[in-house]
């Protein structure tokens, strides 16, 4: 089915915007062309779908390595459906979701339940992470193999840190024996009872117990240790530390095979932002300090850490609605990531728009080993169509997630995805509204 999106400004090797037309053939992208090539005229006349993106900008499919779809066990907060559309109407195309459900995706038939869901929203590529250890209880490793297999693409048992070190050694060991990563939510449980905020001004202000810094770097200085003993691809999930930061960037430089990512969040919040005991402020990592925030941004500009992710994790108002003493950690992230990160480093400079976008697409990608997060012939046509003009304000009412739960509503941002394509096909289409 031939299809063609025209006058659309595509960011060139040397990170430069082009105006340029994509002609796209059986799911995959055939060629990109100038505006005015006779090869455009000639397939326009036989296109099943012209769309003319006057001007916008027209990306890879944004990748999403951390995502929790909720399903199966927990479908009042979100469904393998609901997450998806809300992932399309972020601008990403690939997700890759945690086992942290009930049951846990700790068996080859719950990760084939996942991927038929998927498959029957027919939405966006999702990539199912399988648990480390059964009921991600930390007592039993899983059948690594049978879930390989079966379809998991990595192993974690996210949501709560492996705390045994031997565990953890033999899960490397295993995985690197398979060619496989595994991925790690760092937290000393010994260090978080009771807190959840960071140890910090917040904290201190309403005399509430901190969860501190180390609580997180030191399973990932424990873990990088690991990694080096047994050689696995060992990738640490949503870093908030500035510790942790500087473990990873001394594991980077010589040569321990470590990547890692961080979620916009970290990036433009601290705790010293907290308005009050709102629950929609309480994530795991908590917030952290200012100076925190800053490590993690230099962390992101030097490659230290990898990529950036959502954490998407919906609750119901219900839950959230409990306080912040009460109501489960989490935050949703698919609607407003592209457009907080664009609002707060791009338009004020900091960054430039192909930094971001690779941040989002290309590196994950390369991390992952995936073949999508590229805009050129041959490859996939997982494409993000986004108004860098559009500004709003954030809505909660209007996402297409179930989750409520963001500290942005109300933030004015700009540049919102307005389109979006997994394999050639639309599966997110606002431009009818502009």
């Amino acid at each position: 089915m031939l299809q063609i999106i025209k006058n659309a400004n595509i960011l060139n090797q040397q990170g430069e915007l082009e105006r340029k037309t994509i002609i796209i053939d059986e799911g995959k992208i055939q060629k990109i062309t100038g505006v005015e090539d006779e090869a455009v005229l000639k397939a326009e006349q036989s296109a099943h779908s012209v769309t003319d993106a006057s001007g916008k900008l027209v990306i890879p499919g944004l990748i999403d390595m951390h995502v929790h779809l909720r399903e199966p066990g927990f479908e009042h907060k979100e469904t393998i459906e609901t997450g998806a559309r809300s992932a399309a109407q972020g601008g990403f195309t690939t997700i890759a979701c945690m086992p942290n459900t009930r049951p846990v995706t700790d068996s080859a038939d719950v990760v084939k339940l996942v991927l038929d869901k998927a498959k029957e929203a027919d939405l966006v590529k999702v990539l199912p992470y399988a648990a480390i250890t059964k009921n991600e209880l930390g007592r039993e490793l899983t059948d690594f193999a049978a879930l390989k297999e079966a379809g998991a693409i990595g192993f974690t048992d996210d949501g709560v840190g492996v705390q045994n070190a031997q565990m953890m050694k033999d899960a490397m060991s295993l995985a690197a024996s398979m060619d496989m990563p595994v991925i790690a939510h760092c937290e000393d449980d010994s260090l978080v009872v009771g807190g959840y905020v960071t140890e910090g001004e917040f904290s201190k202000r309403h005399g509430i117990k901190g969860i501190p810094n180390e609580s997180e770097a030191i399973h990932v200085g424990r873990d990088i240790l690991l990694a080096e003993a047994t050689g696995v691809h060992y990738h640490v999930c949503h870093v908030s530390t500035e510790q942790s930061v500087r473990l990873i960037r001394l594991a980077k430089s010589i040569g321990i095979k470590v990547t890692a990512e961080v979620c916009p969040h970290h990036l433009v919040l601290s705790d010293e932002d907290i308005p009050g005991m709102d629950a929609n402020w309480k994530m795991n990592p908590p917030l952290r300090s200012p100076r925190d925030v800053q490590a993690c941004i230099e962390g992101l500009l030097d490659g230290t850490l990898d990529m950036i992710v959502t954490d998407h994790a919906p609750h119901s108002e219900e839950e959230k609605a409990k306080g912040m003493e009460l109501a489960p950690f989490g935050i949703v992230g698919f609607e407003t990531a592209f457009p907080l990160l664009y609002t707060k480093f791009v338009e004020t400079g900091l960054w430039s728009l192909d930094f971001l976008v690779k941040r989002m697409t290309a590196d994950p990608a390369r991390v992952f080993r995936l073949d999508t997060g590229k805009l050129e012939e041959g490859a996939p046509a997982d494409i993000t169509m986004i108004d860098l003009n559009q500004e709003q304000a954030v809505d909660p009412a209007a996402f297409a997630t179930k989750g409520r739960n963001t500290p942005f509503t109300g933030w004015k941002l700009k540049g919102w995805p307005v389109q979006t394509w997994v394999d050639g096909k639309s599966v997110w289409n606002n431009t009818v509204q502009q």
